[in-house]
């Protein structure tokens, strides 16, 4: 009886490490390479059990990243993989045979899966919240058979019933009205269990998050203390089910620098147990990577942890395929295109990402491509797709998560909003881009050529001339630039009716490199004054100071500008101690009719001289008068029909004078204007 135990036990403890042994799986050969083809490139270290050989025969251009250690991991997000399936999505090698993904990832270069785990994504009824309806089940399914091709798995939890994100991190509902010791134990729990479902599938887990993007909340939980004991909880458990396994933390928004020094001064002084500081970068929202190398390391420096890039992606083309709108696109707002968006973009894109991890962080020990296989579910219709997304969650979101989420996915559920951001096309077959993963290992030289132009953004007078340029910049296929000749699709009829349009803006096309040109032109009417709203500090402005007023100065305060955040601010406690003027000089101005406006609020000024002026060759030529009424109420002073000869140097300013009402007068001045009129 006592040897039957102990056997039962060793044979466990067996099963414990192998699940969980080790950070990156078996490299693979890629399809159609012979170990012992000649002439093949290979790069190989002690840590492998064989090498990795270069896929040959890829037409994009890939810099090899020097320096990369072979357990490097290079990691795919593909938690929506079984729903997709399930909703008829299938996938191909680049023989254009249907196979296992996961297989095709692993021939590719991709060394771990990442899967989402949510605690609860189902209503009442069963019906699923979407985005891959993603459980431990799931992440059992996926992991066995990312197994297969020696694919380990991080295992990603957020601790909620759905998205958990730096603006979302709501508790699961089973947790309601627990009381807070009893919801850490529930987490421990939950991370315990679906651990040890995970090693009874045979699943290889290299690295467990406690938390997704987790900027300041966990699982409903707001003060640090707290989300600290929730992450303790998790840790405690992956190191009893898992013991290689490498614990991971998550946050995003690298961009603000000192938060996350912050996040790592909370986890060490409440005690949290995890070896990896992980960070969120997309390179549209979250700054530079010379930004994102230096934080990291710097949380390397102080407190000892290995580090690593848990999400990252890059769109390889602008269009949508299943109809329902995506993330980023042409003309998307608010985000930075460094990279065109195409597969020679996309490959730039994560190269650059891996390098600076590889050569520019100094314990960096991987990066993790987002959802790379999250694509179509069809190419139909709008109403077809939405039944699937339904029906099998294969969607970001089901109108069923609104009893969870009604604010967000109960209103807007909908498709995928990233299928321009995989590595497989909408009908299933992998993109060149793909082999990136494989490329970056050795580089893969071709012929420089023209990957986009590089679209142009153009400013015209509307009483001036428009003259397109001759030759606009394109992005070649090594990330270079290169000026290449344009022809604009343009018409002496389109250029007429730019010209009397008004203020407006128009898209001009044209060819390019062999390729489409797009050329974004303002109409406007144009300000030859420098720095019109002050955001340069007073770069290109003379004040002259009068009577000693307290402050003349810039101020950064957008509440009280009419555009941008800065405008001019001045304040004075002393009665009749506000005299000023603020003025620009304006040289080789063409000669014409001009006009000219500037803009003041304030307050407490008691009596005043305001006037906006216009001095031509030191003579003042014209006046507007202007006045202080009171807060966020701007009195603009305007002054038409100002001759300029060829040749005159023409200052246009404001004179201030405030007696002050017993308070200090003050005031903000913005939005100066000096345009031609017809």
């Amino acid at each position: 009886m006592k040897k039957s135990v102990l056997s039962f036990l060793l044979a466990a403890m067996l099963l414990v490490l192998s699940a969980c042994g080790g950070t990156s799986g078996t490299a693979t050969d890629p399809a159609g390479t012979d170990p012992g083809q000649p002439g093949t490139e290979a790069a190989s270290t002690e840590k492998e059990e064989r090498p990795v050989k270069k896929i040959e025969g890829n037409s994009l251009y890939v810099r090899k990243v020097e320096n990369m250690p072979a357990d490097f991991i290079l990691g795919m997000d593909a938690s929506a993989v079984p729903a997709l399936e399930a909703s008829g999505v299938k996938y191909y090698n680049f023989k254009g045979e249907e196979q296992d993904v996961f297989q095709t990832l692993a021939e590719c270069g991709v060394s771990m899966i990442r899967v989402r785990v949510w605690n609860d994504p189902f209503d009442a009824e069963g019906h699923g919240f979407g985005g891959g309806n993603c459980t431990a089940d799931t992440a059992a399914e996926i992991g066995k058979r990312a197994a297969q091709y020696g694919l380990s798995l991080l295992v990603d939890f957020h601790y909620s019933d759905f998205w958990a994100d730096p603006g979302k991190q709501m508790e699961p509902r089973a947790w309601k009205g627990l009381k807070f010791p009893e919801k850490i134990d529930a987490l421990y729990r939950f991370t315990k269990e679906s651990l040890e479902k995970l090693n009874a599938a045979g699943v290889k887990v290299g690295m467990v998050q406690i938390g997704n993007e987790t900027n300041g909340a966990m699982a409903g939980a707001h003060a640090w203390e707290d989300i600290c004991e929730y992450m303790k909880a998790g840790s405690r458990a992956v190191r009893e089910v898992c013991p290689e396994a490498l614990v991971a933390v998550h946050f995003a928004n690298p961009e603000k620098a000192d938060s996350y020094r912050g996040y790592a001064d909370y986890l060490k002084f409440y005690g949290v147990d995890y070896d990896v500081f992980g960070s969120s970068y997309y390179p549209y929202w979250h700054g530079t990577l010379e930004n994102l190398a230096s934080v990291l390391n710097g949380i390397t420096a102080a407190y000892g942890k290995k580090v690593a890039v848990l999400e990252t992606s890059y769109a390889y083309t602008p269009d949508d395929t299943d109809f329902s709108g995506n993330t980023i696109g042409e003309g998307t707002s608010g985000i930075t295109k460094n990279y065109p968006f195409t597969q020679q973009g996309q490959v730039n894109s994560l190269t650059d990402v891996v390098d600076t991890a590889v050569n520019k962080m100094t314990d960096c020990i991987g990066v993790f491509y987002w959802e790379g296989t999250w694509i179509s579910v069809g190419t139909d219709s709008w109403e077809a797709n939405h039944t699937l997304w339904e029906k099998y969650g294969s969607g970001w979101a089901s109108s069923y998560a609104a009893v969870y989420d009604p604010d967000d996915a109960g209103k807007y559920y909908g498709g995928c909003a990233v299928d321009n951001q995989a590595f497989f096309d909408a009908s299933g077959r992998p993109l060149e881009s793909l082999q990136v993963f494989n490329l970056m290992r050795f580089g893969n030289e071709v012929p420089l050529k023209a990957d986009a132009p590089e679209d142009v953004t153009l400013m015209f007078d509307l009483n001036g001339e428009i003259e397109m340029p001759e030759k606009i910049f394109a992005v070649m296929n090594d990330g270079s630039r290169q000026e290449v000749d344009v022809t604009w699709q343009l018409t002496d009829e389109d250029i007429a009716r730019m010209k009397s349009g008004g203020v407006a803006v128009y898209d001009v096309k044209g060819e390019a490199a062999g390729m489409e040109a797009k050329a974004q032109v303002s109409m406007i009417e144009y300000n030859f004054l420098q720095n019109y709203s002050f955001e340069e500090g007073d770069a290109g402005w003379t004040v002259t100071d009068l009577a000693k007023a307290d402050e003349l100065r810039v101020e950064n305060k957008a509440t009280d500008s009419m555009t941008g955040p800065c405008h001019y601010h001045f304040w004075s406690a002393a009665k009749n101690s506000v005299e000023f003027t603020l003025e620009q000089e304006v040289k080789d101005l063409p000669a014409g009719k001009y006009k000219f406006a500037i803009s003041i609020m304030g307050g407490d000024a008691g009596d005043t001289d305001i006037y906006a002026y216009v001095k031509i060759g030191g003579e003042i030529a014209d006046t507007a008068p202007m006045k202080i009424t009171s807060y966020g109420n701007w009195d603009t002073g305007r002054i038409g029909g100002i001759e300029v000869e060829e040749g005159q140097t023409v200052s246009a300013g404001i004179y201030v004078k405030c007696a002050g009402a017993g308070n200090g007068a003050w005031g903000k001045i913005d939005d100066a204007l000096l345009n031609t009129e017809p």
